[in-house]
Parts: C-alpha cells; structure tokens; sequence
C-alpha cells in the first residue's frame, strides 16, 4: 500500500461510516437515507482496481471491512427505541455482505478488465450489489436464520405484505431488500460516468 492509495481507503471509509450512520433514517416507506450512500463503496473499489490492479482494491475493500466492523460494535453500545441500533444479526449480515460482495466485485472486475471500458465496471457493481442485498437482508432479518440470535425478535420484518405495496404478499424484509436492490442497480448505471472520468484524472496524474 503507498500513499497513492490512501484517497481510496479514506473515501471507503468514509462512505462505510457515512452510511452506517444514515441507515438510521427513513426515506420513504421502503429505504434509509443509506441505501443512496452504500453503493459508492463498489465506485471506490472499481476505480482501485482499474487504476491500481486487484491487491490495492482487495486492502482498500478489508480497510472498509475493518471500520465496518468498528461501526458495528459502536452501534451495538448505542441503545434505540426498540434495543441496540446493531443487532447481533444485523452486524453479520452486513460485516459478510459487504466483505463477500467486495471481494466479488473485485474478482469479476478483473476477469472482465480486458474488455470495453463500462463492462468491467457495470457488471462487477450489479454482481456484488445483488448478492450484497441478499446476504445481508436474509442474515439481519428471514425467520429462517432465527436461531443466529434467538432473542432477537424480527417479527416485524416478516409482516406478510404486498411486494413494494402493490406486488405479491411478501415478507417485509423482502420488500425493504427489492428497494435497496433497486437502489443499488440504478446507481451502477449513474455511476459509470464518474467511474469514467476519475480514473482518467488519476491515470493522467500518474503519467
């Protein structure tokens, strides 16, 4: 790691914190204010990977991990309304979705680096985000994985209801993960832009 790499991790950093913060807040019925911040993380990783290659995108994405898990343990201390602000469960899930997701997104990144400049971009965000969203709504809040934290109660995220209010009845955490999986995909593609033109700017810098 040299000091070239230091913008990525505080910008990863950033973001995880950022983002561990403002899940607090509603936006809606269905997201948090952090379902718009979390997807950068993947811009921060990809532009590290296509700039620097796949061993600074793999440390910037276990430096993100590391305040991840520092984030979770504030939060555990920290008591809501209705218990911690971090479950047990919501700390797992969110600590193995984002570490899998990453790690993935770097992987698919690399395998498709060769081809046109969007490809590797595009589809190694909508990769990662898809499985980030699984793995960590079904960890944090399915009845099937109750027994991860029997005194967790997350009844209420199995409210059967209408998908997104107008779809098949659901559990709610269902409807929460199409939000946020939805969220993700939208900005993959907004993305691109800025992908385009910070890796040109560092390129060019490094010349």
């Amino acid at each position: 790691m040299t000091r070239a790499h230091l913008p990525g991790i505080l910008a990863m950093a950033a973001i995880v914190v950022a983002s561990n913060i403002l899940v607090q807040f509603l936006f809606g019925q269905w997201l948090t204010w952090g379902a718009f911040t979390y997807p950068l993380a993947f811009l921060v990783t990809d532009v590290m990977n296509r700039v620097y290659g796949v061993g600074p995108a793999r440390k910037v994405v276990i430096a993100g991990f590391a305040v991840g898990v520092a984030c979770s343990l504030i939060g555990a201390q920290i008591q809501g309304e209705f218990g911690p602000l971090v479950t047990l469960r919501i700390a797992m899930g969110s600590g193995l979705a984002f570490l899998t997701a990453q790690l993935l997104d770097v992987a698919v990144f690399d395998r498709l680096r060769a081809g046109r400049w969007w490809r590797a971009p595009l589809v190694s965000t909508l990769v990662g985000s898809t499985v980030d969203t699984a793995i960590f709504f079904t960890v944090a809040f399915s009845s099937w994985l109750v027994f991860l934290e029997p005194g967790n109660d997350v009844s209420w995220a199995n409210e059967a209801l209408p998908l997104l209010g107008w779809g098949p009845v659901v559990p709610l955490w269902v409807s929460l993960a199409a939000a946020d999986w939805m969220v993700k995909l939208s900005l993959a593609l907004l993305a691109l832009m800025p992908f385009r033109l910070i890796v040109k700017r560092l390129t060019a810098q490094a010349v």
